[in-house]
């Protein structure tokens, strides 16, 4: 899988995982991948709800060592 951008929010608290996501992908083309990891445990039902919401794709998630790990295809 080709990664585009990586975001690291490791140690932020909701709501600024999902604010940072957004900030980041608007920066993205339709198709590009963001990997994000984070160590916010609300991060997953929020990340999840927010890429299907947004028409993005959620195409893997990963929990590792407690840090959270999401890649979203751009819708």
């Amino acid at each position: 899988m080709k990664i585009d951008k990586v975001l690291d929010t490791k140690g932020l608290a909701c709501p600024m995982p999902i604010v940072k996501t957004k900030k980041a992908i608007s920066g993205l083309e339709s198709g590009q991948v963001l990997e994000i990891h984070t160590t916010d445990k609300g991060a997953k039902n929020d990340l999840l709800a927010w890429a299907k919401s947004c028409g993005h794709e959620l195409l893997k998630f990963e929990d590792e060592n407690d840090v959270l790990k999401f890649w979203i295809k751009k819708g």
